[in-house]
């Protein structure tokens, strides 16, 4: 027996109210299995793809590409075998709990073909299998979870006993000489930001004119809703880290050859402020009108931009993660944010933000809180200084930390302090120092 259902805009996040149709991926006629991606959405902080809550058949969209609607709002009707109660409503749950993740099944082209989910990645990381060897399916030549599986079923991707077995040597695009003038420790080339071919232009005028995105727009709104909201205070603390450059220089080779990746500053700057943290509870909390909400949780919100925008995904209990731990955290979401793969998940739950303008080569910033959050600290470049020490001169590597605060919530003493044991606890640093 033949029925049509509707498929909704599910609740991917308890912040998120309303999406943005940005592409169908089906269209009326196409055959669609259960939790198979129908369309790309784009909510205000990142993108995600709508899966089918049902199998059947596509025959009407109800809301077309570019479009904004509130959360539950019909998008397309599917023609289906009239299933149980039951086995919909488990279908309909689990789809959208898998709306970032899923993958799709589709014959196309090979134009995201190096477009992975979160979910893939998982997988082909518990087989160890390198994707770029696995035949993807999916529309545009992307590999799906079954691709995964059908290959190590074939017996062409064996994992190895262990990643620490497996020497790693980085390809040559992110070899970087260490001796910069800037005191940049780049792993790869910066890029440049270009008018999108998109953008409209009047004859005669020397000017470009591009359409907003959701994302950007939600930037807007909430760095606006942070400056007028909070009464922000600022302080700045100069840290000698000659220490923690020998210590990263004489780990960071078999670091790579162990992990894979590579082991930067901020992994280290991560764990001084994670212990800090413990130490000023209070630094890691909100305001909420009659009441400070002080978190227990220290989940901390890293700052990862490219050259249309900047996210902020969350580390989750980071005081409970090793130098190393941080430091593969890290990697794994900054590579996804560069690559636009961040999901609602990776995005909630931040409590404190970190930002390593130094990476920029900057040597002073002024941050804007990340709303609601009391405070975000920000580590600048490291650069050799003559400074005097026992009324001596000595060349030492130096950086500045610059803290933004909500003075509602914090006042100088207290972050003073906080910054102080920030400073001490990156330069205790030393060549013994443990990173698992």
């Amino acid at each position: 027996m033949k029925s049509v259902k509707e498929i909704v805009i599910p609740q991917l996040a308890e912040s998120l109210v309303s999406a943005t149709i940005d592409k169908w991926l089906k269209q009326p006629g196409d055959r669609i299995e259960m939790y198979e991606p129908i369309c790309e959405l784009i909510t205000d902080k990142v993108s995600a793809e709508l899966p089918s809550t049902i199998a059947g058949t596509l025959v009407e969209i109800l809301v077309g590409n570019g479009e904004t609607v509130p959360v539950g709002t019909p998008v397309c009707r599917v023609e289906t075998e009239v299933a149980s109660s039951a086995s919909e409503a488990e279908g309909a749950s689990e789809a959208a709990k898998a709306a970032v993740t899923a993958e799709s099944a589709d014959e196309g082209d090979q134009s995201m073909r190096n477009r992975f989910s979160p979910a893939v990645q998982q997988l082909a990381a518990e087989h160890g299998v390198r994707l770029a060897d696995v035949p993807g399916t999916g529309l545009g030549g992307r590999i799906t979870r079954k691709d995964i599986l059908a290959y190590v079923a074939s017996g062409a991707g064996q994992a190895p006993a262990s990643a620490a077995a497996r020497p790693v040597t980085p390809p040559p695009s992110t070899t970087v000489s260490e001796v910069r003038s800037s005191g940049l420790h780049l792993t790869e080339t910066p890029r440049t930001p270009t008018v999108p071919s998109q953008s409209a232009s009047i004859p005669g005028r020397g000017e470009d004119f591009i359409d907003v995105s959701p994302i950007r727009s939600a930037i807007a709104r909430n760095t606006m809703l942070s400056v007028n909201e909070i009464p922000h205070g600022w302080m700045m603390i100069e840290v000698d880290v000659t220490n923690l450059v020998q210590l990263r220089n004489k780990v960071k080779d078999e670091f790579m050859k162990r992990e894979g990746i590579n082991l930067t500053y901020l992994a280290f700057v991560l764990k001084a402020v994670v212990n800090a943290l413990k130490d000023f509870p209070i630094m890691n909390s909100m305001w909420a009108v009659d009441k400070i909400i002080v978190k227990r949780d220290i989940n901390i919100s890293l700052a990862v931009g490219t050259e249309e925008s900047v996210a902020t995904p969350v580390i989750k209990n980071a005081d409970h993660k090793t130098i190393a731990g941080l430091a593969r955290e890290i990697d794994d979401l900054a590579r996804r944010g560069r690559e636009g793969k961040l999901t609602l998940s990776d995005m909630q739950g931040g409590t404190f933000t970190v930002n390593n303008t130094g990476s920029f080569g900057s040597i002073i910033t002024n941050p804007i809180i990340n709303y609601p959050q009391a405070a975000i600290l920000t580590f600048e470049s490291i650069v050799k200084r003559p400074v005097v020490i026992n009324d001596m001169i000595a060349i030492r590597s130096m950086a500045n930390m610059c803290l933004s605060l909500d003075h509602r919530v914090l006042d100088g003493v207290i972050c003073g302090r906080f910054l102080q044991r920030v400073k001490d606890n990156l330069e205790s640093f030393n060549v013994d120092t443990k990173l698992y």
